[in-house]
């Protein structure tokens, strides 16, 4: 990081005017705090509900919170939680109708009331996967106006990480561990003895006219190699790492590796990967009435290319085996996704690894891939 006029200090005893100010610009702050014996996303007051002192060790079907040796407020990596429940609920309405007196039916698409949404602590991979899924839901031609509308009005706050846990992978993505644009404030954490303050890089004007509103100071030279060895470190520490050199044409070339077959026997097609992931956006619609039939309802949730009925069609499924269902996401996530959307649909966050409850590694999958395909040519050789 260079030494710029966009580059301030934000000490840590004025970080609740962050707060205070978005909170009264009308933003719903949203961030990490801790619950449930995890650091999840919800809404924010102060910085007392940040998880201060608190990390976390992650690993291959593995998660356990534990205290820290510092006080840093952000010295963890990712939770179960990503931002897309709330740009993209697990459930929302769509329209409701109701019938009228004269027997025709009357239909309004729903309100959406949620205030604007102020992320606070985004890290740079999920950055990446929020501009992931807005190539699904903003796409000129098929807008998702509830998505378009809540993702037109947040803020972003991005925090670069520090450190990397065991099923991080940024660095093989080319998504972090530092943020470089698409955010409207970013911050590195600083801890440096008694001395705990913030690197702010405003990248946007409304990251501007926020930070003129808390009490900051232009960084020193001494700062900005603080903030630069802080996101190395985190490069250093990296837990996984994956070969994306030719991810399109290993995968397109392998639908009927035996490595699938490996894979269905510890596969439970339970989703976990698919809702823990930042940028799946597998859905269903539901339309619902009312025991009289005068008031119906269509509403959208969460679903999961792992369920045998989300490929469903006349005459039954379309995947009906759990290596074939493995296989879609997988080749979807890595490789098809470059031909819809022009990027992978993967940012190398590695919850899948840590939420999946037989501790599947899909970073570990292609690489046996690979390694089969390299085997076989030295056997035909």
């Amino acid at each position: 990081m260079a030494k710029t006029d966009k580059t301030f200090v934000i000490k840590r005893n004025d970080l609740q005017s962050l707060f205070d100010v978005l909170i009264e610009r009308g933003y719903a702050p949203v961030g990490p705090t801790v619950r449930d014996g995890a650091i999840v996303y919800d809404e924010l007051r102060s910085v007392q509900d940040l998880p201060e002192g608190w990390t976390e060790d992650q690993d291959a079907g593995t998660y356990r919170l534990k205290q820290h040796d510092d006080t840093a407020l952000f010295g963890f990596n990712n939770g179960p939680h990503s931002w897309k429940k709330y740009l993209f609920p697990p459930r929302s309405k769509l329209w409701e109708g109701e019938k009228t007196e004269n027997g025709s039916f009357t239909v309004k698409d729903a309100e959406d009331t949620a205030k604007p949404f102020a992320f606070i602590g985004v890290r740079a991979c999920d950055l990446h996967a929020i501009q992931v899924q807005d190539k699904v839901f903003m796409n000129e031609k098929h807008p998702d106006p509830a998505y378009v509308g809540r993702r037109n009005a947040a803020l972003v706050i991005v925090v670069n990480c520090g450190q990397a846990a065991k099923t991080c992978f940024c660095t093989s993505m080319n998504t972090g561990p530092r943020a470089e644009s698409g955010y409207d404030l970013a911050l590195t954490e600083i801890l440096d003895g008694d001395d705990h303050y913030f690197v702010a890089e405003p990248g946007s004007k409304d990251g501007f006219s926020l930070l003129a509103e808390i009490p900051h100071m232009e960084a020193g030279n001494n700062n900005i190699a603080a903030a630069d060895s802080c996101t190395k470190r985190a490069e250093e520490q990296m837990g996984r790492n994956i070969d994306i050199s030719d991810i399109k044409d290993l995968l397109y070339g392998n639908y009927d590796n035996e490595r699938w077959q490996e894979l269905e026997k510890r596969c439970l097609a339970c989703g976990n990967c698919t809702m823990a992931c930042p940028t799946c956006f597998c859905s269903k619609v539901e339309d619902v009435t009312d025991l009289t039939g005068d008031h119906a309802e269509r509403w959208r949730e969460w679903d999961s290319c792992f369920t045998m009925d989300f490929s469903y069609i006349h005459g039954g499924s379309v995947r009906p085996t759990t290596r074939s269902r493995y296989r879609q996401w997988l080749v979807h996530k890595l490789a098809t996704w470059h031909d819809q959307f022009g990027m992978s649909g993967c940012v190398g966050c590695g919850r899948c690894i840590t939420w999946c409850p037989v501790g599947i590694d899909l970073t570990e999958e292609v690489r046996l891939i690979r390694n089969s395909v390299k085997n076989k040519e030295v056997a035909n050789a």
